[in-house]
């Protein structure tokens, strides 16, 4: 017979045994072999557990999980179960002739009586009955003992820091994330893509991108042999963007958005490039100009924040007591950083009055103001998205030169009636509608642009950066081809997903948000 838990007025299996085998009998510690088939069950998790609080007994509770700690007392052990569905444990007592054979990190299948607890804590506990070993482990050897582990060591252990109560919230908070954001892009009746990771060109044009080669041509390399041909019949890359793809795809099916694996071969070794990451980016067709970009980039963020800012997932990052041992970002500021994407009417503010403000605060700087056609350094940003944004609110600063962005991006026009282009008629040069969103203390987390939809004006860019353009067999053939043939205004935006994790968990060093970072120098797993 199943054991079954009842929740409310329905019931919920909390656990499943194992298909029928014989087990060790007497003590009531039984060992399966690894082999056999565990049932998922994921109303068995811990955290649900945790949250039914019933008035009686409740008898034959199953549940599954790994020992995080076995406290001993005179005639019993106090177990603390955790399976990464809840950063607080569930507390177990159970005889020190059950507990025979557990140590730190074992896996086991508890059954037992789910009882209001007398002790502090949690409300109830569980008093086990029964106890099976379903993966056993060395504590001598486990490196995730109950004891602070630093970010470092954990880096060098990317396979079991999951097990921890942080790195499993992390992994929890990733995938509600993408929840929320699927549903507001089907409530918007956005189509969800999958563009190639393989791709012809280089979007960005900045050259930072890994060349696919089969391992048989480096080979034959190797050996000095004859040369293999081309496997895909010319030279292909990792891609660093999907945003020329989706403009394809946005011609057949509308408004199109993607969560995205993408690549950078940049040797940098800071907290905060990846070489693989992740990029969430949508397009736009028939939008006439960068506000309706804006427009839904803010929504979104915003849609976000309202979706998930009371959620237990937040609420346990949030109120965790080692984020200073850790050197993460303290609770309060990572509260306003929520609050802050939940506000109205976020600010707008060209580049160039940008720049005017920076030059008029130059005093309050600690680095040189920009002039104009220059980028932004990272103090140049966090500035204006504190003074601008009061210190809560992110703030768009748009229309960059033409010279320092993508080929892609619309030229500005100095009569347009977009309201973001306020001040576009003091710059001094050629600028595009595009827009880079800027958050408090962390700078750019997403960018934008109208994407040039006239054949000669993108052929003319390309060429101004040196760009193969639409001649027979170019890498890019195929893109100015969109534009051949019923090409409509559109545009689109991404946002560094990882990034924007590390903003809203307060973790600052994005290889630690990655469950298995890949970065200069280190790609372990």
């Amino acid at each position: 017979m199943r054991p079954v838990l009842a929740l409310g007025k329905a019931s919920r299996s909390i656990g499943q045994p194992f298909f029928a085998s014989k087990v060790g009998t007497g003590t009531g510690l039984a060992f399966k072999s690894p082999r056999r088939y565990l049932s998922q069950n994921t109303n068995g998790q811990i955290a649900q557990l945790l949250e039914w609080k019933p008035d009686s007994t409740a008898k034959n509770v199953v549940i599954n999980g790994y020992v995080r700690a076995l406290r001993k007392a005179k005639t019993f052990r106090f177990l603390s179960l955790g399976d990464g569905s809840s950063k607080q444990p569930l507390q177990a007592v159970i005889s020190r002739e059950l507990a025979d054979g557990l140590s730190v990190g074992t896996a086991v299948s508890l059954t037992g009586s789910w009882v209001p607890s007398g002790g502090g804590g949690q409300s109830h506990e569980l008093q086990v009955e029964r106890v099976e070993i379903v993966g056993p482990s060395d504590a001598q050897t486990y490196p995730i003992q109950k004891k602070y582990h630093t970010p470092e060591f954990l880096r060098t252990v990317p396979h079991l820091r999951p097990r921890t109560t942080l790195n499993s919230g992390l992994l929890r908070l990733r995938s509600r994330t993408i929840a929320s954001l699927t549903n507001f892009f089907a409530d918007n009746h956005f189509t969800q893509t999958h563009p190639p990771i393989l791709t012809s060109s280089d979007c960005e044009g900045a050259g930072e991108v890994f060349k696919v080669i089969p391992s048989a041509e480096t080979d034959s390399t190797a050996s000095k042999g004859p040369k293999e041909p081309e496997f895909f019949g010319s030279t292909k890359y990792l891609t660093v963007s999907t945003q020329l793809h989706l403009e394809a795809l946005a011609q057949g099916v509308g408004n199109v958005w993607t969560l995205s694996p993408v690549f950078r071969a940049e040797k940098s070794d800071t907290s905060r490039h990846l070489s693989e990451f992740y990029m969430l980016e949508a397009e736009m067709s028939f939008v006439e100009d960068l506000g309706g970009v804006m427009d839904l980039s803010e929504n979104m963020l915003r849609s976000l924040s309202n979706d998930l800012s009371a959620s237990d997932v937040v609420g346990e990052l949030v109120s965790r007591s080692d984020r200073e041992e850790m050197g993460y970002t303290s609770n309060e500021v990572v509260k306003r950083r929520w609050e802050g994407l939940r506000q109205d009417s976020w600010p707008r503010i060209t580049y160039t009055d940008a720049v005017a403000l920076l030059q008029e605060k130059a005093d309050l700087l600690e680095c040189k103001p920009p002039v104009w056609g220059e980028g932004l350094q990272s103090e140049h940003e966090k500035f204006v998205a504190s003074y601008v944004g009061g210190g809560s609110k992110p703030v768009f600063v748009t229309n960059y030169p033409q010279d320092i962005k993508a080929f892609y991006m619309r030229v500005s026009q100095p009569s347009s009636p977009n309201p973001a282009t306020s001040g576009q008629e003091y710059a001094p040069g050629a600028t595009v509608d595009c827009f880079d969103l800027l958050v408090p203390e962390f700078c750019e987390i997403a960018g934008g642009s109208m994407r040039e939809n006239r054949l000669d004006a993108l052929l003319a860019a390309m060429a101004r950066q040196g760009l193969a353009n639409d001649q027979k067999g170019s890498p890019l053939e195929w893109y100015t081809d969109l534009r051949r043939w019923g090409c409509p205004p559109h545009g689109g935006f991404g946002i560094g997903f990882d990034r924007l994790l590390c903003y809203l968990s307060g973790v600052p060093t994005i290889r630690d948000i990655v469950a298995f970072p890949r970065y200069f120098g280190r790609c372990d797993c």
